[in-house]
């Protein structure tokens, strides 16, 4: 997710992803949590799961990124001890409708010795784990990324998981690391091995699902989040100006100001102590408290977090995080010439993101002056620095300051000649 910090505090609205999940499960009627940190987040979800009292919310820490196997062992001293206790296993920075978590828990109600997992159903191939499944709707065995023509069905893996015996479940994870494979899918594995034995059933789901592994991702889970608006929610304390438009589903925080001349077309969101400028448009986009979007300023199916000025510039298909400074006549490129799918870099490797737009993701703290313009799929780094007037082709590390070099030549006039 680099320059992008801990994903499951991203805001999506007024509450971090991690609060809402939480809200989500409370409302569908659970009571007992466990939530697998790592040692850089820990305080920051104890912190949130405080802020739920009407739910047993524990954090446990995963030492190391050693996969799903491993964050459940973390959890298994936190687990009530009794034979057959079920388990819903699922991760927070899966994005997906009430109606598939509802699905999972129909299904178990109906027959709560039996295993399920979630079966995304796709007609197109993803490079996931597909599920085998039989006429009856029973799993007998799950394919890692089997290639486009030899996929066993429609069904992909998704990590909404009841496990009717969370004893047993746990023993088979040891297993598998005692058995010294290196790779870090323990848990599918054991998963696997179990399925011969006892009874493993889909729930088949045809819903949105937005999973965060990417820094662009940000912009899937934010125009979903933007679809669940409907109509127009104005604070009492925002102003919004007699000349400034408010177009279609739009959530305006706060004492938030729309100046004369802007444009807020929907759907989208304004935070709290946010002000719009003159004749700025923000379309299709969350621009979160204490953003100054400035005169002539366009935002456009773009994600700026708090605190964030920009000034007669252009944001397009970006993701700012807080504190980021774009100043005058900025300009974040989101189209390639060859109009194909942009790429960005991930730990030094080219990744397709599968989209036709996308700008810049930028980190906490960074500065660019005046006039810079990245190009599609570029990254900068946390509190990195960009000098006036620069094109920027390829990321930028955090801390990083990149400027032009310039080189000023004074001609004499005729006039001085003479």
């Amino acid at each position: 997710m680099w320059p992008l910090r801990e994903k499951s505090l991203l805001r999506f609205g007024t509450e971090p992803l991690l609060f809402a999940q939480l809200r989500r499960y409370q409302a569908l009627g659970f009571r007992d949590v466990v939530i697998v940190a790592n040692p850089d987040n820990h305080a920051d979800m104890t912190t949130l799961a405080m802020q739920i009292p009407q739910m047993a919310i524990r954090v446990v820490v995963q030492a190391q990124p050693e996969g799903m196997g491993d964050a459940l062992l973390a959890a298994e001293p936190t687990l009530p001890s009794r034979p057959s206790l079920p388990i819903y296993v699922t991760q927070v920075h899966d994005v997906v409708d009430e109606t598939l978590h509802m699905d999972m828990l129909r299904a178990w109600s109906t027959d709560p010795s039996a295993t399920y997992i979630a079966g995304y159903e796709l007609d197109t191939y993803f490079p996931g784990g597909y599920l085998i499944v039989s006429p009856s709707g029973r799993i007998t065995g799950m394919i890692e990324k089997p290639g486009a023509d030899k996929r066993p069905s429609n069904l992909v893996n998704i990590v909404a998981h009841i496990h009717a015996d969370a004893t047993r479940l746990l023993s088979a994870i040891r297993d598998e690391y005692a058995a010294g494979n290196t790779t870090d899918d323990h848990y599918e594995r054991a998963m696997d091995k179990l399925m011969a034995e006892h009874v493993y059933r889909v729930v088949p789901y045809r819903g949105p699902w937005h999973a965060l592994k990417y820094p662009w991702h940000v912009l899937d889970v934010m125009h979903y989040t933007l679809s669940k608006l409907q109509g127009q929610l104005v604070a009492e304390s925002a102003y919004i100006a007699p000349t400034a438009t408010l177009v279609g589903d739009v959530y305006i925080g706060e004492r938030a100001k729309v100046f004369p001349g802007a444009a807020i077309v929907g759907p989208a969101y304004i935070g709290a102590d946010t002000i719009i400028g003159n004749n700025a448009l923000v379309r299709a986009s969350m621009v979160l408290n204490g953003c100054n979007v400035g005169f002539t300023t366009e935002v456009a199916r773009s994600y700026v977090s708090d605190h964030c000025d920009m000034h007669a510039c252009r944001v397009l298909d970006s993701v700012f995080a807080p504190n980021v400074n774009f100043s005058a006549g900025c300009t974040t490129a989101n189209l390639r010439i060859d109009r194909a799918n942009v790429s960005s870099r991930v730990k030094g490797q080219k990744v397709d993101s599968g989209r036709p737009k996308l700008g810049a993701i930028i980190g906490q703290g960074a500065f660019l002056a005046v006039d810079v313009m990245t190009m599609p799929g570029v990254k900068v780094g946390e509190y990195a620095q960009v000098g006036p007037g620069t094109h920027v082709a390829q990321d930028i590390s955090d801390g990083q300051r990149v400027y032009v070099k310039q080189v000023l030549e004074i001609v004499e006039s005729q006039k001085d000649r003479s």
